[in-house]
């Protein structure tokens, strides 16, 4: 009986092991398959096995089952129990890949690839076509998180021809989107293998300027290159494109406050606006009519777009106020495309809404990117004492941490008459006066000691009004600070042209729009000609009316392609995957009481 019994257990042993592995490989191993049995079962028949390699086999198809059942846990506890260095190559592999997956569980890309860099990945052209695939893949999603596209895409590409069906059309769609969003001085489609196709592709549609131009040179482009897996398949932003030119744009209503508390600020968007379009009049093209409207008087944003849509609009541009701004955003879908002049406080809207503005946001970003590319690591931080400062101030330190600086002070401005103790306790100024007189009662006479601020403190991130900043960077001459740069945003800028409160601020760095920084643009001269307004603070605006017309025919384009940008009056324009359109500003400085322009950031 008890030989029977020893007889069946060895024969449910080797049913499972013919389960759960491949055909053997002499050299490579036995692979792991989804097995017939459960993790409980596998790690039963492990821990009774004699036979260490079968054991060990057993062991990595229980990990591979927990993780396939979505227990990541479980499965990185079993696969710690395998002593993958005793493995045959082939299950080297596979144990790396199940690690890097793993690893991609928990959001870190850089362990991922440290598992895929084992020597035994060297061989993973001999292994079956499947555990070639699931090891691309996470290999391409590790480069990808840590930044490395262009390696990423490759690998994408080295693993298409072994997909089909679902697989093969998400992978060809990650290619694009990996390629898509390189900049276009990494785009060098210089040889002649499917990577050069792609990158030829991506430079000849963000190179194009319309609509038009880029049907024409994706056209020109998949003539060129018939037997390409993109020409044969054009990714499906490309077609969304296609789709675009063949629906030009006739009617935009612009909907703005008229009356109110924003009414200003509407007159000059409306201004810019349609300088725009005047100047697209005048050069010929055929822009689309404009239909206005007074978001001041609405009582419902339903019956403004059963209005809107009974009028042919095709497209809404506003409205300004964060409420009805929020408001659509809450919504589902909107019957009409929109791009809105505001920003919600949500991250994601319904798919045909759009958010553009003047986010100071945008600029605390900006200044995080500026002082990286100068070198700098360890930043202070002033910023106004309210709401809007600690929106400044997050934005600024989730960027700027995000990226491996570090905040070493911050203060809070608010009373004129607490600058200089706010500026002293940042320098830690009390604590080197402390010293000198601690010193002074030790040696029992007067000590000649100058006060010697903190060393740590790279630069200074500030966030400002002109007349905050003017007794800030004077009080940080005094404070014996004055040597540490300053990088503001452009609240610190009125445009007044005074002469002696640029001097007050000698030495400030700040981002601002171009339109500002650029005067002899020729659409800026015609505007400031008419409206002289717009060459003082209130230009944003202007510039901002002018990107918004500039925006209205080419959100189907930045959003069919990451990483592309519209070279605008406010800045340089991108967008999130939200739908938001950012910003990247120039530079200046105030030197001697003059605005001299700096290089721009290196994108």
């Amino acid at each position: 009986m008890i030989a029977c019994l020893r007889l069946f257990t060895a024969l449910c042993l080797a049913a499972l092991l013919a389960a759960c592995a491949s055909s053997p490989s002499s050299s490579l191993g036995e692979l792991p398959r989804t097995p017939d049995a459960s993790i409980e079962q596998l790690l039963a028949q492990a821990a009774q096995s004699k036979d260490p390699e079968k054991a060990s086999l057993l062991r990595l198809s229980a990990a591979d089952l927990a993780y396939r059942q979505g227990n990541a846990g479980q499965s990185a506890q079993i696969l710690q129990q395998v002593p993958v260095e005793t493995l045959k190559p082939g299950q080297q592999v596979f144990a790396s890949t199940l690690a890097a997956e793993l690893a991609m569980v928990r959001n870190q890309p850089k362990a991922a690839l440290t598992a895929l860099s084992h020597p035994s990945l060297q061989r993973l052209s001999e292994l079956p076509v499947e555990q070639q695939v699931r090891t691309g893949t996470v290999h391409a999603r590790a480069l990808e998180a840590d930044g490395q596209t262009l390696a990423a895409a490759r690998e994408r590409i080295f693993i298409a021809p072994m997909l089909e069906g679902e697989a093969a059309s998400k992978n060809h769609e990650a290619i694009w989107t990996l390629i898509a969003s390189l900049p276009t001085d990494q785009l060098q489609p210089n040889t002649s293998d499917d990577l050069g196709g792609w990158m030829g592709l991506a430079q000849a549609v963000k190179t194009a300027g319309t609509l038009e131009q880029q049907q024409a040179a994706i056209d020109n482009w998949r003539a060129q290159n018939p037997k390409h897996p993109a020409a044969i398949q054009l990714p499906l932003p490309l077609t969304k494109l296609k789709e675009l030119a063949s629906q030009p744009l006739s009617k935009i209503a612009l909907l703005l406050p008229q009356d109110g508390p924003l009414a200003s600020v509407g007159k000059a968007l409306r201004e810019g606006f349609m300088a725009a379009h005047y100047q697209a009049q005048q050069a010929g093209q055929k822009p689309p009519a404009i239909e206005f409207y007074d978001s001041s008087k609405l009582t419902s944003m339903d019956e403004f777009y059963r209005k809107a849509q009974a009028d042919g609009v095709q497209l809404v541009v506003g409205p300004l106020e964060k409420p009805l701004v929020k408001q659509l955003s809450a919504r589902p879908q909107l019957p009409i495309t929109t791009l809105a002049l505001n920003y919600s406080e949500g991250e994601q809207g319904p798919a045909q809404l759009f958010q553009f503005g003047l986010a100071a946001e945008d600029e605390a970003r900006e200044v995080s990117r500026r002082a990286r590319a100068d070198g700098l690591h360890r930043a202070a931080i002033m910023v106004p004492k309210g709401e809007w400062g600690d929106r400044v101030l997050r934005a600024f330190s989730q960027d700027w941490q995000a990226n491996g600086g570090s905040i070493v002070a911050t203060e809070r401005v608010d009373q004129p008459v607490q600058l200089a103790q706010q500026i002293a306790d940042m320098f830690q100024l009390r604590q080197s006066e402390g010293r000198a007189k601690s010193l002074q009662s030790t040696v029992g006479g007067q000590v000649a000691a100058q006060p010697s601020r903190r060393q740590d403190i790279e630069f200074i991130f500030l966030a400002a009004t002109p007349q905050q900043a003017q007794q800030i960077k004077p009080t940080l001459n005094f404070q014996y600070a004055g040597d540490v740069p300053v990088y503001a945003t452009s609240h610190v800028f009125s445009a007044s042209g005074d002469v002696n409160q640029y001097n007050d601020m000698n030495g400030i760095r700040f981002c601002e729009t171009p339109w500002l920084l650029e005067a002899n643009d020729p659409l800026r001269k015609q505007v400031t000609a008419q409206w002289p307004q717009a060459a003082g603070s209130l230009g944003r605006l202007y510039a901002m009316g002018v990107d918004a017309y500039r925006l209205a025919p080419r959100l189907g384009q930045l959003k069919a392609l990451p990483d592309s940008r519209i070279e605008g009056q406010s800045g340089s324009l991108g967008m999130t995957q939200n739908q938001r359109v950012v910003r990247q500003l120039p530079w200046a400085q105030f030197v001697s009481g003059q605005v001299q322009r700096l290089p721009d950031t290196p994108r």
